[in-house]
């Protein structure tokens, strides 16, 4: 399945480009609950379709071009070469972002303050006032400091109107949340052409766990459109005394679709596979906005579960939290399928039953100075998943996701990524933590499967898993590159506590691999494992104090794969041994 997401302008897509995947990566990595066998069987002839040390640079070049697409400004450039390394922009807001909005140009500042409504501590009034936007061409609306807008009802899973135009909501110590009580449903829904801003709000408590019992959309917003305005809704008018019309759907449609899975021709065994599975319906797209081009990937009804932005829609969410929501798909605080960029805000306490348990991308994503932390992502990316398996849902192609100055924090999952999980996409972490989280099968702090990984001036720290990869994990496909960072102190209980690269290319340059892991009663590789025809390449790095059950706690190198250390690189003082089956490396 492809990932094309079009920009909103009808320019050319963000998304990097369509690459063979696996249908189901968590197979190989086997095998990961069966994944003794891999010690048992001592080595692995090199298949001819591997990758090669050739397409790292592509990698890297991918990267810093999907990091521009996320929103950064034109002129970086201009700036000192460091801040150009790896893609790195200091000017976050960039002109992506400010320009969205065609038709204000240079009446943008004139016209915010002829668009700003105040909006007092009052939940319909707050209903009506977005009503009144999406008809007028958008609005700034400032909500009241210190207010709690509790919503109590829904029309078709969304809490609020879909945003379909440029609205801005503002508030200071000011949360929009579900009632405990009422039916489930997502808070906010970015439709197609829609821009949303958050400024200094929380989002809390929405739900999405089945499809909820709706009522009509006339019968929920008509006492909030512009010919009512200045009137609150009456009490007795509520739309929650309104009876629920006959034909309001009470499950959620499935149907059987077929997805075709094929490996390149000049792959040396060139194959195709069948694969049926349920279709998850998709959100219902907003009827009003600009016209966008076709969607391909598409969110679920449960996607999104505090925030879902659909395709061709933009999301700036600053100073923010998203807290405390829960989906019944994927993305518990965030689900992006269009163009998002969250900035010193918090995104805790959330959980996903598939992917992303904090933030599921699919789109373009931009993470900066913001702290993910203490999310549930069931089967996959606890904190953030770019992109999901076809693990009870259909698969979903990564975006781009770029992280800057970042904290990815004691999130979990029992399957891969307990931090970051990448399927099929492009991930950039630059300067940022990804510490203390967990994941049952792989990846403690990072998982990626038949994508492209650069970890840039960052630290992977004290993760762990039962499984393999207690730092990283790198497996089908996939490319790489780790530059001036530390994988130290993770743990794992079968193989590669530091880093597993199966089937991969992975390059390691001025960086540090230590004091990581491998308990199990089968462990080898404390600092690294590569296996399955994999290349792993060192260029002044140091793999030292690495500890593991049986020989070698350095680097252990499966036959028919490979692991090149240059002069400046070294394995030492790992226990019980330093490497097993590396050219230039002292046992």
């Amino acid at each position: 399945m492809s990932n094309d997401v079009a920009s909103t302008d009808g320019g050319a897509s963000a998304a990097p480009p369509t690459r063979r995947r696996r249908a189901l990566w968590v197979a190989g990595v086997a095998g990961l609950t069966g994944v003794v066998g891999l010690a048992a069987l001592g080595g692995v002839a090199a298949r001819d379709d591997k990758p090669n040390s050739d397409r790292v640079s592509d990698a890297q070049s991918t990267n810093r071009q999907n990091v521009s697409d996320a929103g950064g400004s034109d002129n970086a450039g201009k700036e000192d070469g460091a801040k150009q390394d790896g893609g790195r922009n200091d000017d976050l807001s960039g002109d992506d972002w400010s320009g969205f909005d065609d038709r204000s140009g240079k009446d943008d500042k004139r016209d915010e303050k002829d668009r700003t409504e105040q909006v007092p501590c009052d939940t319909d009034k707050l209903i009506q006032a977005i009503t009144f936007a999406n008809s007028k061409d958008g609005g700034v609306l400032e909500l009241a400091k210190g207010c709690t807008y509790t919503l109590t009802r829904n029309q078709d899973g969304d809490g609020l109107p879909v945003i379909t135009q440029p609205i801005t909501l503002k508030g200071e110590h000011t949360t929009i949340g579900r009632d405990a009580t009422a039916d489930y449903f997502r808070i906010l829904n970015v439709g197609p052409g829609g821009h949303l801003t958050l400024k200094g709000l929380s989002i809390k408590g929405g739900q999405t766990l089945e499809r909820a019992m709706t009522m009509d959309a006339a019968t929920v917003w008509a006492p909030y459109s512009p010919s009512v305005r200045g009137t609150a809704a009456k009490p007795a008018d509520a739309p929650g005394t309104a009876a629920k019309p006959a034909d309001a759907p009470t499950a959620k449609p499935a149907a059987a679709r077929a997805a075709t899975v094929a490996k390149p021709a000049a792959k040396a065994q060139a194959t195709s596979s069948v694969a049926a599975k349920a279709a998850v319906p998709t959100a219902k797209p907003a009827t009003a906005g600009p016209a966008t081009s076709p969607l391909v990937e598409k969110p679920g009804f449960t996607d999104g579960a505090g925030v879902l932005v659909q395709p061709g829609g933009r999301a700036e969410i600053l100073d923010s939290e998203l807290l405390y929501n829960q989906s019944g798909g994927n993305g518990g605080g965030l689900a992006n399928f269009g163009t998002t960029r969250l900035s010193k805000t918090t995104v805790a306490h959330n959980t996903a039953f598939f992917f992303g348990g904090g933030i599921f991308n699919a789109g373009v994503l931009q993470v900066d100075e913001s702290k993910v932390k203490d999310n549930t992502g069931i089967i996959g990316g606890g904190g953030i998943a770019n992109g999901a398996a076809g693990i009870f849902t259909d698969s979903v192609d990564g975006g781009s996701a770029w992280v800057y100055k970042s904290e990815i924090t004691d999130n979990r999952t029992l399957g891969f990524g307990g931090g970051v999980l990448d399927v099929g996409g492009s991930t950039t972490l630059h300067e940022t933590t990804v510490s203390g989280n967990t994941a049952l099968l792989a990846g403690g702090g990072v998982a990626v499967a038949d994508s492209q990984l650069s970890l840039q001036h960052a630290r992977v720290a004290g993760n762990s898993t039962a499984g393999v990869g207690g730092g990283v994990t790198v497996a089908f496909d996939s490319i790489a590159t780790v530059e001036n960072t530390t994988i130290k102190d993770n743990t794992a209980g079968f193989f590669g506590a530091g880093l597993f690269n199966e089937d991969s290319v992975t390059t390691l340059r001025d960086s540090e691999v230590v004091g990581n892991r491998a308990v199990g009663p089968f462990a080898r590789g404390g600092g690294i494992y590569n296996t399955d025809g994999g290349e792993v390449t060192l260029h002044g790095t140091w793999v030292a104090h690495n500890f593991a059950t049986l020989p070698p706690g350095g680097i252990f190198n499966n036959l028919g794969s490979t692991v090149t250390l240059d002069d400046e690189s070294s394995a030492t003082a790992n226990r019980p041994t330093n490497c097993f089956n590396v050219p230039d490396c002292f046992a």
